[in-house]
């Protein structure tokens, strides 16, 4: 296009095509920009209507990208921002939605429906200040709004009784302060410093399971938090669960790897797993006498915490037992169910089993009856209370233990050389007086069918629970009893 320039009658040079035709891309310009603030707004209620479509059905992972994507257009749409804070609230990231609560209201200050949501949240999280200051402005602006006269009565009511808790914890009045805490978490559930000192009076008072459980909510309310993973990490070990004490340690370090009282502890606590665990396989590998000198290797490594040195003597009365040793065995047992739980299924029948190789039936009895009150389900209690109150019935008939002279826990070997050196002392041919050679074929008789019984697994199994295979009358007794089709007893220790 030629560029024709002229002066006009005041000395102007122009040329109106070159004028026309800048006008008209200006114009061109607007356009795109009018077409593209039309798909904007297009884009950003597409989203919009997606977003509110997913949190109605529930998902709201979903509608969340579509508020994401709807903001990113526009990041001053109040509506937007208040419907992606109302997502956030629904999935439980509080923090994650104050922030678009706080725009919005700056962005519309009386927007009502916002002010009462961040009051909400800002009650739970224990800010009860600013809480109420949403909550007024919103009664100001709404007088007649029940709920709103209710919100500022709760948040006048959670006030005193947090001030008062706090003073039943610092004159150490904790059962208090414990149950007026519970009252203020009720409303205040988000509050990091109510589970605190709630956790410190139930640790105070005994209740290191339920400060544990606090404790655990701390972090995840101030999951930047070393020193509550750390306090979480040494309640664990004081009972005795020294596997979860290295785990929550190990938290503290992923937070900071140089925390030194996390370091130390976890040192400390990595050294006492290893053993437990190498006590542990010497148990499932039934290296009885390995597992005692281990077992005395921890109780050196930590002599003052009761409950990990609870554990250890659980297995020692395990251990002992399976060794022969029976009376190291009861001890044992018997400081687990003193200074532990009096009801532990494992000890109750190990303590059992040794009392039964000492011919203590009834106390045999007793911890067989316990362990079948408090664990009903046990095959190994109620087989074990059948069989003690078997051997009990029994007192008086052939014990093929004592005919043979071994310990019940003999080997078959044991049995068959104690069987030769015996039917070699009681042979009738050794015997010339009468008297002297029939009392000799009795004891022969009663060796042999000692060997019989003692040599044959099945048999000595039914024998060690009670029923002499050899004696027909208590076998046809016993044929007709419940537990013999319903269990098959094969005597085990442990």
């Amino acid at each position: 296009m030629s560029l024709h320039w002229k002066e006009d009658r005041y000395g102007v040079i122009t040329n109106w095509d070159f004028i026309r035709c800048q006008t008209d891309l200006i114009w061109i310009f607007m356009m795109f920009i009018f077409r593209a603030v039309d798909c904007s707004q297009a884009e950003i209620s597409r989203h919009m209507e997606m977003g509110r479509q997913f949190l109605s059905s529930g998902q709201f992972t979903d509608a969340l990208s579509h508020y994401h994507a709807a903001i990113d257009l526009d990041p001053k749409n109040y509506q937007t921002l208040y419907s992606r804070a109302t997502v956030y609230l629904a999935i439980g990231k509080s923090k994650a939605a104050l922030p678009d609560l706080d725009l919005v209201i700056k962005l519309k200050p009386d927007f009502i429906a916002a002010r009462i949501e961040r009051g909400n949240v800002l009650l739970k999280q224990g800010d009860i200040h600013q809480a109420k200051a949403d909550f007024e402005a919103a009664a100001k602006a709404d007088p007649l709004n029940a709920d709103i006269s209710k919100k500022l009565i709760s948040v006048e009511k959670v006030r005193q009784i947090i001030e008062e808790a706090d003073d039943y914890f610092d004159i150490g009045d904790l059962v208090s302060a414990e149950q007026l805490y519970s009252n203020a978490i009720e409303i205040c559930q988000w509050h990091a410093n109510l589970y605190k000192n709630r956790a410190t009076c139930r640790e105070k008072l005994g209740n290191v399971q339920k400060a544990i459980a606090d404790y655990r909510t701390v972090t995840k309310l101030l999951p930047d938090s070393t020193e509550t993973f750390y306090k979480v990490s040494q309640l664990y070990y004081l009972t005795g669960d020294v596997e979860e004490s290295l785990n929550q340690v190990r938290e503290c370090l992923k937070l900071n790897p140089d925390d030194e009282p996390c370091f130390s502890f976890y040192k400390r606590t990595k050294k006492l797993a290893k053993m437990r665990e190498s006590l542990n396989q010497l148990v499932r590998e039934e290296k009885w006498m390995d597992c005692l000198d281990k077992a005395t290797e921890i109780l050196k490594a930590e002599k003052k915490v009761k409950n990990v040195q609870l554990d250890v003597y659980r297995q020692i009365c395990k251990c002992n037992l399976n060794a022969g040793h029976f009376a190291e065995s009861i001890s044992a047992c018997s400081e687990v169910l003193k200074y532990g739980d009096p009801n532990d299924l494992d000890v109750l029948c190990d303590r059992a089993e040794a009392f039964l190789m000492y011919e203590k039936y009834d106390e045999a009895i007793e911890d067989y009856q316990k362990a079948v009150n408090s664990h009903e389900e046990s095959r190994r209690a109620r087989e074990g209370l059948h069989r003690a109150q078997n051997l009990k019935r029994n007192v008086g008939k052939r014990d093929y233990y004592k005919i043979l002279g071994v310990r019940k826990n003999a080997s078959e070997r044991e049995i068959r050389k104690a069987y030769r050196k015996q039917a070699q002392k009681w042979h009738p041919d050794n015997f010339s007086d009468k008297k002297e050679k029939e009392r000799a074929q009795k004891m022969f008789v009663d060796i042999a069918a000692a060997k019989e019984v003692l040599t044959d697994p099945e048999k000595r199994a039914q024998y060690d629970n009670g029923e002499d295979p050899l004696d027909p009358e208590q076998q046809q007794r016993t044929s007709h009893h419940p537990f013999q089709n319903g269990f098959s007893f094969q005597f085990h220790f442990g």
